[in-house]
Protein backbone atom coordinates (compact mmCIF):
# COMPACT_ATOMS: atom_id res chain seq x y z
CA UNK A 1 0.00 0.00 0.00
CA UNK A 2 1.45 3.01 -1.12
CA UNK A 3 1.96 6.01 1.29
CA UNK A 4 -0.25 9.05 1.31
CA UNK A 5 2.07 12.40 -0.10
CA UNK A 6 2.03 15.25 2.48
CA UNK A 7 1.29 18.65 1.23
CA UNK A 8 3.87 21.48 1.55
CA UNK A 9 3.29 25.08 1.53
CA UNK A 10 4.93 27.39 -0.99
CA UNK A 11 5.49 30.77 -0.37
CA UNK A 12 6.56 34.31 -2.88
CA UNK A 13 9.28 33.86 -4.32
CA UNK A 14 11.05 37.13 -2.75
CA UNK A 15 10.22 39.98 0.34
CA UNK A 16 11.03 43.07 1.18
CA UNK A 17 11.08 45.40 4.09
CA UNK A 18 7.75 47.61 4.04
CA UNK A 19 8.34 50.02 6.64
CA UNK A 20 10.05 50.77 10.05
CA UNK A 21 8.93 52.05 13.46
CA UNK A 22 10.95 53.38 16.19
CA UNK A 23 10.94 53.94 20.33
CA UNK A 24 13.50 55.27 22.40
CA UNK A 25 13.87 55.83 25.86
CA UNK A 26 12.04 58.58 27.72
CA UNK A 27 15.36 59.90 29.64
CA UNK A 28 17.68 61.74 27.87
CA UNK A 29 20.75 60.72 30.11
CA UNK A 30 24.43 62.49 29.69
CA UNK A 31 27.21 61.47 30.64
CA UNK A 32 27.92 63.68 33.40
CA UNK A 33 25.51 61.25 34.91
CA UNK A 34 27.40 58.38 34.81
CA UNK A 35 30.88 59.79 35.23
CA UNK A 36 30.95 59.60 39.36
CA UNK A 37 30.56 56.05 40.05
CA UNK A 38 33.10 54.75 37.56
CA UNK A 39 35.34 57.55 38.55
CA UNK A 40 35.52 59.28 34.56
CA UNK A 41 34.86 62.01 32.63
CA UNK A 42 32.67 63.24 29.83
CA UNK A 43 35.89 63.43 27.76
CA UNK A 44 37.13 60.33 28.74
CA UNK A 45 33.36 58.84 27.25
CA UNK A 46 33.38 60.44 24.90
CA UNK A 47 36.68 59.29 23.28
CA UNK A 48 36.15 55.57 24.07
CA UNK A 49 32.82 55.53 22.55
CA UNK A 50 31.56 58.44 20.68
CA UNK A 51 28.47 58.93 22.66
CA UNK A 52 27.58 61.98 24.06
CA UNK A 53 23.73 61.05 25.61
CA UNK A 54 22.16 57.95 25.40
CA UNK A 55 18.08 57.75 26.07
CA UNK A 56 17.29 55.07 28.78
CA UNK A 57 13.27 54.36 29.60
CA UNK A 58 11.56 55.25 32.83
CA UNK A 59 11.44 52.89 35.73
CA UNK A 60 7.51 52.22 34.66
CA UNK A 61 8.42 51.96 31.08
CA UNK A 62 9.17 48.23 29.97
CA UNK A 63 11.00 47.29 26.50
CA UNK A 64 7.69 45.38 25.83
CA UNK A 65 6.40 48.67 26.06
CA UNK A 66 8.87 50.37 23.51
CA UNK A 67 8.48 47.98 21.27
CA UNK A 68 4.51 48.10 21.19
CA UNK A 69 5.20 52.23 19.89
CA UNK A 70 8.08 50.86 17.48
CA UNK A 71 5.18 48.14 16.27
CA UNK A 72 2.44 50.36 15.86
CA UNK A 73 4.53 53.34 13.68
CA UNK A 74 5.71 50.16 11.27
CA UNK A 75 2.28 48.67 10.52
CA UNK A 76 0.54 52.28 10.23
CA UNK A 77 3.31 53.23 7.78
CA UNK A 78 3.32 50.34 6.18
CA UNK A 79 -0.42 50.19 4.55
CA UNK A 80 -0.77 46.35 5.63
CA UNK A 81 -3.83 45.59 7.87
CA UNK A 82 -2.85 43.91 11.39
CA UNK A 83 -4.81 41.77 11.24
CA UNK A 84 -3.02 40.26 8.04
CA UNK A 85 0.24 40.10 10.06
CA UNK A 86 0.27 36.05 11.09
CA UNK A 87 4.38 36.37 12.33
CA UNK A 88 5.50 38.31 14.81
CA UNK A 89 9.24 37.72 16.00
CA UNK A 90 11.31 39.89 18.46
CA UNK A 91 15.03 40.17 18.88
CA UNK A 92 15.42 40.83 22.62
CA UNK A 93 17.07 39.88 25.44
CA UNK A 94 15.08 42.24 27.64
CA UNK A 95 12.14 40.16 28.75
CA UNK A 96 11.60 41.12 32.13
CA UNK A 97 9.93 36.82 32.37
CA UNK A 98 11.37 34.18 30.78
CA UNK A 99 7.73 33.19 29.69
CA UNK A 100 5.38 34.35 27.75
CA UNK A 101 6.90 36.01 24.84
CA UNK A 102 7.02 39.39 24.45
CA UNK A 103 6.18 38.78 21.05
CA UNK A 104 2.68 36.77 22.19
CA UNK A 105 1.74 39.94 23.80
CA UNK A 106 2.86 42.39 21.00
CA UNK A 107 0.52 40.41 18.78
CA UNK A 108 -2.65 40.88 20.81
CA UNK A 109 -1.89 44.45 21.80
CA UNK A 110 -1.08 45.68 17.62
CA UNK A 111 -4.43 43.03 16.66
CA UNK A 112 -2.68 40.52 14.58
CA UNK A 113 -3.67 38.09 16.87
CA UNK A 114 -4.04 35.11 16.18
CA UNK A 115 0.19 35.55 14.60
CA UNK A 116 2.69 33.17 15.28
CA UNK A 117 4.83 34.89 17.32
CA UNK A 118 8.21 34.33 19.74
CA UNK A 119 11.14 36.17 20.98
CA UNK A 120 14.87 35.39 19.42
CA UNK A 121 17.70 36.20 21.85
CA UNK A 122 20.98 37.15 19.64
CA UNK A 123 21.54 40.13 21.59
CA UNK A 124 23.39 42.56 19.21
CA UNK A 125 22.46 40.35 16.50
CA UNK A 126 19.14 39.86 17.14
CA UNK A 127 17.47 42.18 14.68
CA UNK A 128 19.54 40.48 11.88
CA UNK A 129 18.64 37.15 13.53
CA UNK A 130 15.03 38.05 13.36
CA UNK A 131 14.81 39.42 9.79
CA UNK A 132 16.32 36.45 8.47
CA UNK A 133 14.17 33.92 9.72
CA UNK A 134 10.84 36.52 8.62
CA UNK A 135 12.26 36.40 5.12
CA UNK A 136 12.59 32.50 5.37
CA UNK A 137 9.44 32.13 6.96
CA UNK A 138 7.44 33.96 4.14
CA UNK A 139 9.11 32.55 1.39
CA UNK A 140 8.29 29.05 2.19
CA UNK A 141 4.39 29.99 2.73
CA UNK A 142 4.51 29.56 6.79
CA UNK A 143 3.79 33.32 6.99
CA UNK A 144 2.56 36.02 4.56
CA UNK A 145 3.53 39.32 6.15
CA UNK A 146 5.71 39.45 9.43
CA UNK A 147 6.23 42.32 12.25
CA UNK A 148 9.94 41.86 12.99
CA UNK A 149 11.41 43.95 16.14
CA UNK A 150 14.34 44.86 18.41
CA UNK A 151 13.56 45.81 21.55
CA UNK A 152 15.87 46.43 24.59
CA UNK A 153 15.88 47.84 27.89
CA UNK A 154 19.63 47.60 29.00
CA UNK A 155 19.40 49.89 31.77
CA UNK A 156 17.48 47.12 33.68
CA UNK A 157 20.82 45.32 33.70
CA UNK A 158 23.93 47.99 34.49
CA UNK A 159 26.38 47.90 37.17
CA UNK A 160 26.94 51.92 37.10
CA UNK A 161 30.41 51.12 39.02
CA UNK A 162 31.17 49.14 35.82
CA UNK A 163 34.01 50.48 33.34
CA UNK A 164 33.75 48.08 31.01
CA UNK A 165 29.90 48.26 29.61
CA UNK A 166 27.45 49.97 31.40
CA UNK A 167 27.89 54.16 30.39
CA UNK A 168 27.22 52.15 26.68
CA UNK A 169 23.86 51.17 27.26
CA UNK A 170 20.55 52.90 26.56
CA UNK A 171 16.60 51.72 25.75
CA UNK A 172 14.55 51.17 22.70
CA UNK A 173 12.93 49.36 19.80
CA UNK A 174 13.32 49.24 16.32
CA UNK A 175 10.43 47.55 14.25
CA UNK A 176 9.64 46.62 10.91
CA UNK A 177 7.04 44.83 8.79
CA UNK A 178 7.97 42.38 5.99
CA UNK A 179 6.00 41.15 3.10
CA UNK A 180 5.87 39.78 -0.54
CA UNK A 181 7.98 41.50 -3.03
CA UNK A 182 8.59 41.50 -6.90
CA UNK A 183 11.84 41.31 -6.61
CA UNK A 184 14.70 40.27 -3.93
CA UNK A 185 14.49 43.23 -1.15
CA UNK A 186 16.41 41.22 1.78
CA UNK A 187 19.73 38.98 0.19
CA UNK A 188 21.05 35.81 1.84
CA UNK A 189 22.41 36.39 4.95
CA UNK A 190 25.76 36.13 6.57
CA UNK A 191 25.48 34.61 10.36
CA UNK A 192 27.18 32.63 12.71
CA UNK A 193 28.53 32.39 16.33
CA UNK A 194 31.60 31.42 18.18
CA UNK A 195 30.79 30.25 21.31
CA UNK A 196 34.15 30.01 22.49
CA UNK A 197 34.21 33.42 23.21
CA UNK A 198 30.65 33.51 25.18
CA UNK A 199 32.61 34.70 28.29
CA UNK A 200 33.68 37.92 25.61
CA UNK A 201 30.02 40.01 26.88
CA UNK A 202 27.00 38.79 29.08
CA UNK A 203 25.80 38.82 32.23
CA UNK A 204 28.36 38.07 35.11
CA UNK A 205 26.10 35.74 36.89
CA UNK A 206 22.98 34.12 36.93
CA UNK A 207 19.47 34.05 38.54
CA UNK A 208 20.21 31.14 40.55
CA UNK A 209 23.08 32.37 41.66
CA UNK A 210 21.06 35.79 43.01
CA UNK A 211 18.81 33.71 44.11
CA UNK A 212 20.34 31.06 45.98
CA UNK A 213 23.60 31.76 46.79
CA UNK A 214 23.39 35.44 47.34
CA UNK A 215 24.79 36.97 44.59
CA UNK A 216 24.21 40.63 43.04
CA UNK A 217 21.44 41.19 40.82
CA UNK A 218 23.06 39.83 37.34
CA UNK A 219 24.53 42.36 35.08
CA UNK A 220 26.30 43.00 31.71
CA UNK A 221 30.02 42.77 31.20
CA UNK A 222 32.47 42.96 28.11
CA UNK A 223 36.09 42.59 27.77
CA UNK A 224 36.70 45.60 25.99
CA UNK A 225 39.49 44.66 23.80
CA UNK A 226 38.53 41.33 23.21
CA UNK A 227 35.17 42.29 21.44
CA UNK A 228 37.00 45.32 20.21
CA UNK A 229 39.31 43.26 18.06
CA UNK A 230 36.71 41.00 17.26
CA UNK A 231 34.33 43.48 15.96
CA UNK A 232 36.90 45.17 13.68
CA UNK A 233 38.67 42.25 12.16
CA UNK A 234 35.91 39.60 12.26
CA UNK A 235 33.46 41.65 11.40
CA UNK A 236 34.61 43.51 8.62
CA UNK A 237 34.87 39.82 6.81
CA UNK A 238 31.41 38.96 7.34
CA UNK A 239 30.26 42.93 6.20
CA UNK A 240 32.39 42.38 2.89
CA UNK A 241 30.75 38.58 2.84
CA UNK A 242 27.51 39.84 2.89
CA UNK A 243 27.94 42.16 -0.11
CA UNK A 244 29.28 39.36 -2.02
CA UNK A 245 26.33 37.08 -1.45
CA UNK A 246 24.09 40.06 -2.32
CA UNK A 247 26.08 40.38 -5.81
CA UNK A 248 26.85 44.07 -5.33
CA UNK A 249 29.88 46.31 -4.10
CA UNK A 250 30.45 48.50 -1.71
CA UNK A 251 29.74 51.56 -4.43
CA UNK A 252 26.30 50.24 -4.88
CA UNK A 253 25.56 50.70 -1.38
CA UNK A 254 22.85 54.03 -0.32
CA UNK A 255 23.67 53.04 3.45
CA UNK A 256 25.63 50.86 5.83
CA UNK A 257 24.20 50.58 9.42
CA UNK A 258 26.44 48.06 11.60
CA UNK A 259 25.34 47.47 15.27
CA UNK A 260 25.64 50.80 17.12
CA UNK A 261 28.37 49.42 19.86
CA UNK A 262 31.16 51.93 19.73
CA UNK A 263 32.24 54.98 17.09
CA UNK A 264 35.55 53.83 16.94
CA UNK A 265 34.20 50.29 15.81
CA UNK A 266 31.92 51.81 13.20
CA UNK A 267 34.38 54.27 11.84
CA UNK A 268 36.74 51.44 11.64
CA UNK A 269 34.56 48.90 9.95
CA UNK A 270 33.69 51.60 7.02
CA UNK A 271 37.39 52.46 7.04
CA UNK A 272 38.08 48.80 6.46
CA UNK A 273 35.00 48.27 3.53
CA UNK A 274 36.56 51.22 1.89
CA UNK A 275 33.25 52.97 1.39
CA UNK A 276 33.22 55.31 -1.27
CA UNK A 277 32.00 58.72 0.29
CA UNK A 278 28.35 58.40 -1.36
CA UNK A 279 27.43 55.87 1.31
CA UNK A 280 25.56 57.34 4.86
CA UNK A 281 26.54 55.83 7.67
CA UNK A 282 24.34 55.24 10.75
CA UNK A 283 25.75 56.85 13.85
CA UNK A 284 22.87 57.03 16.05
CA UNK A 285 25.22 55.80 19.10
CA UNK A 286 26.54 59.00 19.67
CA UNK A 287 22.76 60.26 21.30
CA UNK A 288 20.95 56.96 21.80
CA UNK A 289 23.40 54.74 23.14
CA UNK A 290 24.04 50.92 22.49
CA UNK A 291 20.72 49.34 22.50
CA UNK A 292 21.70 45.89 21.53
CA UNK A 293 19.08 44.17 19.09
CA UNK A 294 17.22 47.69 18.62
CA UNK A 295 20.39 49.60 17.35
CA UNK A 296 20.15 48.55 13.54
CA UNK A 297 16.89 49.35 12.90
CA UNK A 298 16.82 52.64 15.28
CA UNK A 299 19.43 53.73 13.52
CA UNK A 300 18.12 53.05 10.33
CA UNK A 301 14.60 54.55 11.31
CA UNK A 302 16.86 58.21 11.85
CA UNK A 303 18.77 57.89 8.67
CA UNK A 304 15.56 57.63 6.36
CA UNK A 305 13.99 60.46 8.65
CA UNK A 306 16.93 62.87 7.67
CA UNK A 307 17.61 61.69 4.53
CA UNK A 308 14.80 60.55 2.51
CA UNK A 309 16.46 60.11 -0.44
CA UNK A 310 17.70 56.93 0.37
CA UNK A 311 13.84 55.37 -0.22
CA UNK A 312 14.92 52.49 -2.35
CA UNK A 313 18.34 52.38 -2.04
CA UNK A 314 20.58 49.63 -1.00
CA UNK A 315 21.67 49.35 2.82
CA UNK A 316 23.95 46.77 4.52
CA UNK A 317 23.29 46.19 8.30
CA UNK A 318 25.59 43.79 9.98
CA UNK A 319 24.78 43.04 13.94
CA UNK A 320 27.35 41.48 16.20
CA UNK A 321 27.86 40.49 20.06
CA UNK A 322 27.56 38.05 22.86
CA UNK A 323 27.71 35.12 22.18
CA UNK A 324 29.66 35.60 20.28
CA UNK A 325 26.78 35.59 17.22
CA UNK A 326 26.83 37.69 14.39
CA UNK A 327 24.88 38.51 11.05
CA UNK A 328 24.82 40.50 8.27
CA UNK A 329 22.48 40.98 4.63
CA UNK A 330 21.31 43.51 2.76
CA UNK A 331 18.14 45.39 2.04
CA UNK A 332 16.61 47.84 0.20
CA UNK A 333 15.23 50.29 1.73
CA UNK A 334 11.18 51.20 1.48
Amino acid sequence: MSQPVLKQSKGVEFTRIYSYGAARGDLVVPNSDLVGPIDSSDEWIQQRTGIITRTRASAGILAIDLAETAAREAIEKSGIAPDLIDLVVIGTIGNVQQTPSMAAVIADRVGANPAAAYDSNAACAGFSYALTQADALIRSGAAHYALVIGAEKLSDSVDPTDRSISFLLGDGAGAVVVGPSDEPGIAAPVWGSDGSKAGAVGMNSTLIDYRDNGAAWPTLRQEGQTVFRWAVWEMAKVAREALERAGITAADLAAFVPHQANMRIIDELAKQLNLPDTVLIGRDIETTGNTSAASIPLATHRLLAEHPELSGGLLLQIGFGAGLVFGAQVVRLP
